[in-house]
């Protein structure tokens, strides 16, 4: 089950100044992310975290963010920086999208910053060892305190895909699929999935 959504407002706290030093001297090798003030290194992505992201990535965006057998409507971006909260809170989903009305210019003009601080409609995280914690637990709180309506946790060892919908204050765990299925998962339920696709090489 994921974590309850936390019953306190957000800090009004802001990041430590050596904190946001520190994430922004990070090596370019790590993944950097700031959660409640605390900064997270991450290695890059082992290639079954890389695989299965690339594998959904490609899946979704043609029909959701094209209109290419399917509704269109959605920005999909991979690895965006996210700035959420007030402290702020910054984290980079492994893939996240934001229907089109609430993100109708996804790119900006020349002086658009590199992060985004609108939270996504939808969120997925690719679960490994080094980051399952966080991604369950951490993010599933910011994620919720920010209103993120739907996060997937992708699981490419086991081969699984977990979806959850932000009821009120908790995270309802909807479905759960594995292997081969080909399935219908929210908010992408307009088609049929292939999740074969999301293994394969």
């Amino acid at each position: 089950m994921a974590p309850r959504r936390p019953e306190d407002p957000e800090s009004a706290e802001r990041n430590a100044p050596s904190v946001e030093a520190a994430f922004q001297a990070a090596p370019p090798e790590m993944v950097a992310e700031i959660l409640s003030g605390e900064l997270h290194l991450s290695p890059r992505p082992a290639r079954p975290h890389t695989n299965a992201a690339t594998g959904l990535g490609a899946i979704l965006t043609m029909p959701f963010k094209f209109g290419r057998g399917g509704p269109g409507g959605w920005v999909i971006l991979f690895e965006p920086e996210l700035h959420l909260g007030s402290r702020p809170d910054k984290l980079v989903p492994d893939i996240a999208g934001w229907r089109r009305e609430r993100l109708p210019q996804a790119i900006g003009g020349d002086n658009a910053p590199a992060h985004y601080d609108l939270a996504p409609d939808w969120v997925c995280e690719v679960l490994s060892e080094r980051t399952r914690r966080i991604d369950k637990v951490q993010k599933m709180r910011i994620y919720a305190r920010e209103g993120v309506r739907s996060v997937w946790h992708v699981d490419p060892v086991a081969r699984t895909l977990d979806i959850f919908r932000l009821e009120g204050s908790h995270w309802l765990l909807v479905d759960s699929f594995a292997g081969d299925e080909r399935v219908r998962a929210e908010p992408f339920d307009a088609i049929e999935l292939e999740l074969a696709l999301v293994w394969s090489e």
